[in-house]
């Protein structure tokens, strides 16, 4: 029987069959009508949701620039001929903040950049700092601006972020961004199946728009080529979007612990008994990695700091020389010790190849306590933080952005080109305010058990896995039941 829907065309509607003369209808031909009315209801009533987290993500893509443009009189500064010691930065960024304590320090990694001073202050959010800009040259404060989590988000990109994450609504509004993660891999999936399951004149007609075609024929090839063309980037956008949610967050990083791919972090721990910010002189750590003959450095004679290297601190300057010793190269963020602590330097260069190395120094005396290489990451930690850097937009830089911005928008218009369909399915054009037909209930009828039981198997678990998936899954499956009842009801009246 043909059955007219948003996907397919009643010019195609007839699916694929077994050869001649079998008698027995192929698995697909029986599973299909199930994947349209999944495809069908998913797309028409989670699509609003996808809709808004693809304008949010398309407008992130693009703040990475804005940003630059938008807070230039912060970020940028003339560059001069000698760069201040970050101690005197530091100091400068205190005297313009008294009330804040500096959490942590990015040195520019560039010519003309501004040093960013992470603070603490009695009135920030969870997870914002204030960010103090010093000129590295003159230990001028530029400016000061809220920052937001690892990436050092600034308020235009935060803004858009927390739209992109929970519509500006807190903790409940997660539920929106988790629900259209959740149903996005199935949707984008189940499309690609029922494209892919059409009868077409060539090949060519499967990547591209067909030629010729109008009205709602054309809308289908639009729709169905260029989710084609997306489906790998959208999938890998849900499930690295996942890894953030509230309930199957919790689920993904409990597997990747049983997996041991938790990520690592170095520790910055001190010995009982050693110095630190104020104690005495560090007894040392097993292969621990010191700097014999850092003080006849050049340079190092005038550094703040250097005369304390016995028991004091030996400061910012040092530590971030220990660092690049030990192999730190390019740009770095320091975070400063805190009771018990020593100071922590990681590489936070995310753009490919990355450097994300990190070291842990003490501040009593200047050795590397401990050290992280992203070399010795687990694979498992590696691919998260490839997918999670990706889905930010930071792992490629400009090329990462541009690319998300792209795909994007080819939700957006396939989102867009769904509803065209739906609208034109109209079964009354001259009522104006008559909506597209729905698709037909029993389609599960038409699955063999030895298919269906699997099936609901893997729906049962893939439920259980993504809390939001299923329930909502389950919501729309007792709402159409009682909605067949009341069917049946009238039909008997």
């Amino acid at each position: 029987m043909a059955i007219d829907d948003p996907v397919q065309g009643p010019e195609t509607d007839v699916p694929p069959t077994a050869p001649a003369g079998s008698g027995t209808p192929s698995l697909w031909s029986s599973l299909r009508p199930l994947v349209l009315r999944l495809h069908f209801y998913a797309g028409l009533l989670i699509a609003p949701l996808l809709l808004i987290a693809a304008t949010s993500g398309f407008l992130y893509a693009l703040s990475f620039q804005a940003e630059k443009v938008l807070y230039r009189h912060e970020l940028r500064v003339p560059v001069g001929d000698r760069t201040l010691p970050l101690s005197e930065q530091l100091d400068a960024a205190r005297a313009a903040r008294p009330d804040g304590t500096v959490t942590s320090v990015s040195p520019p990694s560039e010519d003309g950049a501004t040093t960013r001073v992470l603070m603490s202050t009695p009135d920030a959010e969870e997870s914002k700092s204030l960010a103090v800009f010093v000129d590295p040259y003159t230990a001028e404060v530029r400016g000061e601006l809220t920052s937001y989590g690892s990436s050092g988000a600034l308020p235009l990109r935060t803004w858009i972020s927390e739209l992109h994450r929970h519509l500006l609504l807190g903790e409940p509004g997660r539920v929106y961004s988790e629900l259209a993660a959740s149903w996005l891999w199935v949707v984008a999936l189940g499309g690609v199946l029922l494209w892919i399951g059409r009868k077409r004149a060539s090949k060519r007609a499967l990547l591209t728009p067909e030629r010729g075609a109008t009205g709602r024929r054309r809308t289908l090839s639009l729709h169905g080529s260029l989710g084609l063309w997306a489906v790998t980037g959208l999938v890998l956008l849900s499930a690295t979007g996942l890894t953030w949610s509230k309930y199957a967050g919790e689920n993904i990083g409990s597997i990747q612990d049983q997996l041991g791919g938790a990520t690592p972090a170095v520790s910055a721990a001190l010995e009982a008994g050693t110095g630190g910010a104020g104690g005495g002189a560090h007894e040392g750590h097993e292969g621990h990695e010191s700097m014999p003959g850092m003080e006849n450095m050049p340079g190092m004679e005038n550094m703040p700091g250097m005369e304390g290297m016995a028991g004091g601190d030996v400061g910012i300057d040092l530590a971030v020389v220990a660092a690049r010793q030990a192999g730190l190269d390019g740009p770095v963020s320091v975070t400063l010790p805190t009771e018990g602590t020593g100071y922590v330097v990681a590489q936070t260069d995310k753009q490919f190849p990355v450097r994300l190395d990190s070291v842990a120094i003490d501040p009593a005396n200047g050795m590397v306590m401990d050290e992280l290489r992203f070399a010795d990451y687990p694979l498992l930690a590696k691919l998260t933080r490839f997918g999670i850097d990706a889905h930010m937009g930071l792992f490629l830089g400009v090329t990462n952005q541009l690319a998300l911005a792209a795909l994007a928008l080819s939700l957006i218009l396939i989102i867009c080109w769904g509803y065209r369909m739906w609208w034109l399915r109209r079964p009354t054009k001259e009522r104006k305010l008559s909506a597209g037909r729905t698709i037909p209930r029993g389609a599960w009828r038409k699955v063999p058990l030895t298919a269906l039981l699997p099936v609901a198997a893997a729906v049962a678990l893939i439920g259980w896995f993504l809390p939001l998936l299923g329930i909502s899954l389950l919501v729309f499956l007792v709402l159409d039941g009682l909605l067949a009842l009341r069917a049946r009801a009238r039909a008997r009246t």
